[in-house]
């Protein structure tokens, strides 16, 4: 199914952090989550310029893990991730995931976002996590939610 739909990504890497996926990871795994033609700049950040995002776009005065931006819903869809990488090294510690396994969930998440899921609701959010649970396991990561219930 995947290999139907056309993936632009680039991928900036403005991260100081040691312990990063490729462009090659990043592509399989936002590649897995495509239904549709995508066009995607994905940014690898730290913790200032997450805080800056999050501050500027949602309100909020911290750095999430991953920041979504959709630009239009023509196709092909264009859009922006933005992953901050200590908040994601440190979710993943917390949380005791393996580091690549947390990046493919937040990309697999953040894909899915640009094509129009949400989690805003809790009907949305089953259809969401069942969806980002399916793909993992498909490339052999493991359910993402077991623990954060």
């Amino acid at each position: 199914m995947t290999d139907k739909h056309k993936l632009s990504l680039s991928v900036q890497y403005a991260s100081n952090a040691k312990k990063i996926p490729t462009r090659q990871q990043f592509r399989r795994w936002v590649k897995a989550a495509l239904e549709q033609d995508v066009q995607i700049a994905l940014r690898i950040v730290d913790e200032i310029e997450g805080r800056a995002l999050n501050q500027s776009y949602r309100g909020k005065d911290y750095a999430t893990n991953v920041l979504t931006f959709v630009y239009d819903d023509t196709n092909p869809l264009y859009g922006d991730v933005v992953i901050c990488a200590p908040v994601v090294a440190r979710e993943a510690k917390e949380q005791g995931k393996d580091l690549f396994a947390h990046y493919a969930h937040l990309a697999i998440h953040a894909t899915l976002h640009l094509q129009g899921y949400d989690h805003e609701k809790k009907r949305e959010a089953e259809r969401m996590e069942a969806r980002e649970t399916a793909l993992l396991l498909k490339l052999r990561y493991p359910a993402p939610y077991l623990d954060t219930e």
